[in-house]
């Protein structure tokens, strides 16, 4: 999806022009993938834009140059502040938020702790990610060939640069079969996730989701559809699943900041069938939460103003 250039994108303390943010090709993290980022959404509200979970997002993004040892250099209030400060400076109502810390130039080799660190963030204009159609109605999926990277081998629950060749290479898979996502097993065979969603599957009116062991990324829209259906009399557990539990359920749906919330339609050509109530359930008061319309779940709504 192409992205549309907004006026300011904020580097290392400063907003600076968008034209101006340029880096060297001879960048550490270009050449070896090593840095962390966020996705993130400001929507409309009644009281103009509004970031959903941002401290939680800021938080996460901390936590995951923890675990890979970058040095941020700043603290989340920081990071907070930097990302109302550059929406503000858009003019947009709503639009995707990009946090990157990442390696920047001026040393090479595959020793990072020498490399400065350069954090980033930017916004622009991002509609559906899997598509207004995927959204309404439901989407294809399949379980791709490639499995979910161990944890011992980059960890899932850092939001790695690198780690989302995986993803990539899984989503190409899918794009060229003729479906619209993958879905990833791990190398136990259990259902991971999807190439930048969480999964929910619906089995005998228990809503079950793959637990964070499996390789699924502690999402924050996860945590969010968790906490919206247990609010609302549902049992939500995180157990493993396998592939057949796909072809077999009553419902199935996948949930990320990018995404949303999506049904899916079908896996590996088996019919799971229209979306159901509780997928329709989740997208609605989902919906109305981003935008700050549900008083309980007002505090995830961190306004830009002021």
């Amino acid at each position: 999806m192409p992205i549309t250039p907004t006026p300011k994108i904020w580097r290392n303390g400063e907003l600076i022009p968008w034209e101006d943010a340029q880096t060297h090709v001879l960048t550490h993290s270009l050449h070896y993938g090593l840095g962390v980022f966020e996705g993130v959404r400001a929507y409309a509200t009644d009281s103009g834009p509004g970031i959903f979970r941002l401290t939680d997002h800021m938080k996460r993004l901390a936590k995951s140059a923890q675990i890979v040892q970058i040095e941020l250099g700043y603290s989340v209030p920081e990071l907070v502040e930097a990302t109302k400060s550059v929406v503000r400076e858009s003019g947009l109502d709503s639009c995707y938020i990009r946090p990157i810390a990442y390696l920047g130039y001026g040393e090479m080799g595959l020793n990072p702790l020498p490399c400065k660190v350069d954090v980033v963030v930017a916004c622009w204009p991002w509609g559906t990610y899997l598509g207004d159609e995927g959204v309404a109605n439901g989407i294809k999926a399949m379980v791709s060939s490639w499995k979910r990277h161990d944890p011992n081998i980059i960890p899932p629950a850092a939001k790695v640069t690198g780690g989302y060749i995986n993803s990539s290479m899984a989503k190409v898979e899918a794009i060229k079969g003729g479906y619209e996502e993958a879905i990833l097993l791990n190398s136990q065979g259990y259902v991971s996730e999807g190439t930048g969603e969480n999964i929910f599957a619906v089995k005998n009116g228990i809503v079950i989701t793959p637990p964070t062991s499996a390789g699924a990324l502690e999402g924050i829209t996860r945590d969010s559809t968790m906490t919206i259906l247990r609010d609302r009399g549902y049992t939500v557990v995180e157990d493993n699943l396998l592939r057949s539990d796909l072809y077999t359920c009553e419902e199935l749906f996948v949930t990320g900041t990018a995404a949303e919330i999506v049904p899916v339609r079908s896996v590996d050509d088996r019919e799971i069938g229209e979306p159901g109530p509780i997928t329709r359930l989740v997208q609605q008061v989902y919906a109305d939460s981003v935008r700050g319309k549900v008083a309980e779940y007002g505090a995830w709504v961190e306004l830009v103003k002021g």
